[in-house]
């Protein structure tokens, strides 16, 4: 009975207390967070490539 009442008083909690951002700054800031996941992958990849190149050229130099 407890797990209900707490999620009873939760879902009460986010209808009254909680104040929901307008529609358009969710948008906004959904748009903000792609565009950022984005770049943080690519910069993710080039990293990756860099390294890997690296290593390789490092292994190629030693094998001779």
């Amino acid at each position: 009975m407890k797990v209900f009442q707490y999620f009873s008083e939760s879902f009460e909690e986010l209808k009254t207390n909680v104040t929901w951002p307008e529609w358009a700054e969710v948008q906004k800031f959904t748009v903000i967070v792609a565009l950022f996941s984005v770049i943080f992958a690519l910069a993710t990849w080039g990293v990756d490539e860099l390294c890997s190149r690296a290593i390789t050229g490092f292994f190629n130099l030693i094998k001779g």
